[in-house]
């Protein structure tokens, strides 16, 4: 694609990312202004900021459509053709799920990583860390989350090339997280189901969606439809189970290494 063309889809970009952010901006300002009424601090530096939000959500979804998307379909692509799975002459019918390990471990490493440099995930981790007074670690919750994501992501690619309900796995995961919520810190409850929500934001979602459907136009047999979506579902799900099951496991470390004194009779 030639510079002109770039820089066209550029600015059809922003003018979308413009029209999107409007009703963001006009509840904010609206907000400060009729219901506040006072000017909000530092104008100058938050119409600076709104302008660099702007430009990078621009930078950014162009780079969706270009890079990321096309990546992720390419991946799926090559890690399920046959001929890279069996050698030269095999057939995807002759394929069952062990034969996928490549992709599995594509998918753990892809939901690990993402989640690690989530930004949104890095926020509430410090976050968390600050309000806890430093009682929740923030490389602690960063890697219990990112474990999370890659187990669930990668469950999410199994049974898309089996071919399961995804409804079963589903209600499965939220039976064992309303179990932990039982067992769990009180502490940590809350943070740990807004982890789940963190996880779906700006670099998780776009590799985990183009994943999820280039495994489904590549696996014989699947829909990119019924099968290719679901995926996020998973990366959302997983890291609940993941952070309360290190708090439960810090608060068992803690209790072992500073038992209860014993009562004198």
């Amino acid at each position: 694609m030639s510079d002109g063309g770039l820089l066209a889809e550029f600015l059809a970009t922003t003018v979308a990312t413009i029209r999107d952010v409007l009703p963001i901006a006009a509840v904010l300002l609206g907000f400060q202004f009729l219901v506040i009424r006072e000017p909000p601090p530092h104008l100058r530096r938050i119409v600076i900021g709104f302008l660099y939000v702007l430009i990078g959500l621009s930078l950014f979804l162009l780079g969706l459509e270009k890079a990321l998307f096309p990546l992720g379909r390419v991946m799926a692509g090559q890690l399920t053709a046959p001929e890279f799975i069996a050698g030269p002459g095999a057939v995807a019918s002759a394929l069952s799920w062990e034969d996928y390990g490549w992709v599995y471990l594509f998918a753990f490493a892809v939901g690990f990583s993402t989640t690690i440099a989530e930004p949104s995930l890095i926020a509430v981790a410090i976050k968390a860390n600050e309000v806890s007074g430093g009682a929740i670690g923030i490389w602690g919750l960063r890697l219990a989350v990112a474990l999370g994501v890659a187990v669930g992501i990668t469950l999410g690619t199994f049974r898309i090339i089996v071919g399961a309900p995804i409804h079963w796995f589903i209600i499965t995961g939220y039976v064992i997280v309303v179990l932990q919520t039982f067992f769990a810190p009180r502490l940590i409850v809350p943070l740990a189901y807004d982890s789940g929500g963190v996880t779906t934001s700006t670099v998780t979602v776009p590799l985990v969606a183009a994943l999820g459907l280039g495994l489904a136009e590549t696996v014989p047999g699947r829909s990119p439809l019924l099968d290719g979506f679901g995926l996020i579902a998973f990366a959302s799900l997983f890291p609940m189970m993941t952070v309360m099951a290190y708090a439960q496991l810090s608060e068992l470390r803690a209790r072992r290494r500073d038992p209860e004194p014993e009562e004198v009779n």
